[in-house]
């Protein structure tokens, strides 16, 4: 496959697998898991699933790590645990569908960064697919009913989106010759290591629970989960949405990575009975739409006959 396409296809499994993680870690809540440990232990068991991996990769090229630790730092301080942390807290005080809707505007936030970082101006395409997207974001997550809306909670809802705008600037950033999994693996670390010392220092409540796990009506252990959460919704998730960003650029991916809310719509219909109605359905494919719109944009960016200033990769 082209480059591009390797990256589109990179971008959608990211988007598809951290698509899961609602569904899984709304079966660990409901048996008794704060929201706090199910994350710390999402992270930390997919670090120890992608040691070994990491350690071979690096084996001779430790450098590379050492080379890029400032970012790699970063990655997961923001983007791996403080995203997660400020969309808990902005949940606390706004209603999910707000608090996922401000998260998500993190897309715009990475609009704003490539064209204040490398002067690359949205052009009308990025714009309408923006809006497009936004706006059936807005009908997916059904804010028709009646919300819980707070000041506070509307800053710890942008700082999420700052966190994920940072994931995906960092993502197509760093060091390409860093492996992907080895940043993924890096990050989830320090990621760990932060949301432990949160949750022992009283920060975030930290409780657990043995108790089985439910998914519309069938009870399976609660292993279950903790291996979806850390193998599907963060070892594949995050490797592949690093090596996605690298290949389309932090805009792009960013876009693609808002069907990531259309995959969760999917997985709670098929395993916990969530079944969407026709609103949801119309504001999908309107995301879809928008996605669209961003890619020609970026495709039309990158042909030879392109303005000078808007060609190329971000």
């Amino acid at each position: 496959m082209r480059p591009s396409s390797t990256g589109l296809a990179l971008a959608v499994l990211s988007a598809a697998t951290f698509g899961t993680s609602g569904t899984f870690a709304a079966a660990l809540m409901a048996a008794g898991w704060s929201p706090a440990a199910a994350v710390a232990t999402r992270i930390g068991v997919a670090a120890a699933m992608l040691t070994l991996p990491a350690l071979l990769q690096l084996r001779g090229r430790w450098h590379l790590l050492r080379r890029n630790l400032p970012a790699v730092a970063a990655y997961g301080l923001i983007a791996v645990a403080g995203c997660q942390l400020f969309y808990f807290n902005a949940v606390d005080h706004l209603s999910v569908g707000v608090a996922l809707l401000l998260e998500y505007s993190g897309t715009l936030l990475v609009v704003l960064w490539v064209w204040l970082r490398h002067g690359q101006r949205p052009r009308r395409l990025t714009v309408l697919g923006a809006a497009a997207a936004i706006g059936g974001l807005a009908l997916v997550l059904d804010l028709t009913g009646e919300q819980r809306v707070s000041f506070v909670g509307i800053v710890w809802g942008l700082l999420a989106a700052a966190g994920l705008a940072v994931y995906f600037v960092l993502s197509a950033h760093v060091d390409e010759t860093l492996p992907p999994m080895v940043m993924a693996w890096a990050g989830m670390v320090i990621g760990t290591a932060v949301q432990l010392t949160v949750g022992l220092c009283g920060g975030v409540p930290m409780h657990a629970s043995t108790r089985d796990a439910d998914f519309d009506g069938h009870r399976t252990s609660w292993v279950v989960p903790i291996i979806g959460l850390s193998l599907v919704a963060a070892v594949i998730a995050y490797s592949a949405g690093i090596g996605a960003a690298r290949r389309l650029g932090a805009r792009l991916a960013s876009f693609i990575g808002l069907a990531e809310v259309l995959f969760a719509v999917v997985v709670a219909w098929a395993f916990l009975g969530q079944q969407p109605d026709g609103l949801q359905l119309a504001g999908g494919a309107l995301v879809l739409v928008g996605i669209a719109l961003v890619k020609a944009d970026e495709d039309a960016a990158s042909e030879p006959a392109a303005e000078p200033e808007l060609a190329g990769a971000l």
